[in-house]
């Protein structure tokens, strides 16, 4: 959780409230979170680079990505990109998902838009946190 939260702070929190930045933290470091892990509701992906995480994903109830942060230092090399792939035909594969939904920040919303994501809904804001409701159709994305 600390390269979520570390990159957040120097990518996401300048278009958040200090509410939402405070709600943020609160949400990486919760205890209730770790339980949800643990009893499988959220799963959790990486990225390793010579034995460093570099990116992470994390899937809640199979189908929401809830998290997706790449190290500041691996930015625009495939990173997100990879774990967005891998984490697809997971979901098709091992899970028999037909699709992946997202709750995009402003600074990723270009980004998933390029993966093929499309915007099911109006920018909202939710206890100082500000996304996008977005939906990745996997069998487009495999171009079934």
């Amino acid at each position: 959780m600390k390269l979520a939260w570390d990159t957040f702070v120097r990518f996401d929190a300048p278009d958040y409230t200090q509410e939402g930045i405070r709600n943020f933290k609160n949400f990486v470091n919760d205890e209730m979170l770790r339980k949800m892990f643990l009893a499988g509701y959220y799963q959790l992906f990486v990225a390793v680079d010579e034995g460093k995480c570099v990116g992470m994903l994390t899937l809640r109830e199979k189908t929401h990505i809830s998290l997706l942060f790449v190290d500041e230092k691996y930015h625009l090399h495939g990173v997100g990109s990879a774990l967005i792939k891998f984490v697809s035909k997971y979901a098709v594969d091992e899970e028999g998902i037909d699709k992946l939904t997202v709750n995009a920040s402003p600074y990723a919303v270009d980004f998933y838009r390029k993966k093929g994501f499309r915007d099911i809904g109006p920018v909202t804001s939710a206890d100082g946190i500000s996304y996008t409701p977005m939906e990745l159709e996997l069998h487009r994305f495999f171009g079934e």
